[in-house]
């Protein structure tokens, strides 16, 4: 049998959202009293019950995380191409491995610097991975340099080589910009005078807010995030997170 307060907090609930649907003239058939009462009640009610606010809390952080899977799916589906296969990447690993991993990063991002291990060790013990390295400059000005400089560096260099740049500049000490990332290059030995010309070009800057406008949509508010299949990853969650993904990938 249902309690009648319950019942009746139930009824005032149902009134107060058909209220809330009625036009003007129909919400003022309720008299300011009748309305303070409900109000009360709800209220009263609420704050004797305080779990049924935290129930509605979770409830809606969980149909949010739905949402926000959604959508990063549709748009994972409509930029396939841009994502896997862009010709602005850096491409690692097995060039023809069977399962992908994208990783968006900064150079200046501290997580991106510890998870770099994570991404070495994942092509040791992955053969068939390819994983897809994408400048996503976000900490300033140093960082949009660099990418420029390091997307310029792979008009000379790829794959391997490049992976040997990428580690030495992700991982130079204090912050890095312009300077640091033509040291790198000319530690690499790369041809200087070239690879300034090709950072200058603005074909460079536009492809790179390309890559910060992709972000944005699959709604990617940290570095590193990853691109796992159908499913966006955001944050240096480890080797194992990222392992039993690809794993589940493969299945």
């Amino acid at each position: 049998m249902s309690h009648p307060r319950k019942t009746f907090l139930a009824a005032a609930l149902a009134v107060l959202a058909a209220t809330a649907l009625a036009t003007p003239l129909r919400a003022a058939e309720f008299s300011p009293a009748q309305k303070s009462e409900i109000e009360g009640i709800v209220k009263d009610y609420l704050i004797s019950h305080p779990d049924i606010l935290r129930d509605m809390a979770t409830e809606l952080e969980r149909k949010q995380k739905v949402e926000e899977t959604d959508a990063r799916r549709a748009v994972i589906a409509h930029a396939a191409k841009d994502i896997f296969n862009s010709d602005f990447q850096a491409v690692i690993g097995n060039p023809n491995g069977k399962v992908t991993l994208v990783e968006f990063f900064d150079y200046n991002c501290g997580y991106c610097k510890r998870a770099l291990g994570d991404l070495s060790n994942l092509m040791k013990a992955n053969p068939d991975l390819r994983i897809v390295l994408k400048d996503f400059p976000v900490l300033g000005a140093d960082s949009v340099e660099a990418a420029q400089i390091a997307s310029a560096a792979r008009n000379q260099i790829s794959g391997e080589k490049f992976w040997e740049f990428h580690q030495k500049l992700l991982t130079a000490k204090g912050h890095i910009g312009k300077d640091q990332a033509l040291a790198t290059a000319k530690e690499m030995g790369l041809d200087m005078a070239k690879l300034q010309k090709d950072a200058a070009d603005p074909e460079i800057k536009d492809k790179l807010a390309g890559v910060l406008k992709l972000g944005d949509a699959l709604a990617i508010n940290g570095t590193p995030s990853y691109v796992v299949g159908d499913e966006v990853v955001v944050g240096a969650v480890g080797y194992d997170e990222l392992k039993a993904k690809l794993d589940a990938l493969r299945k």
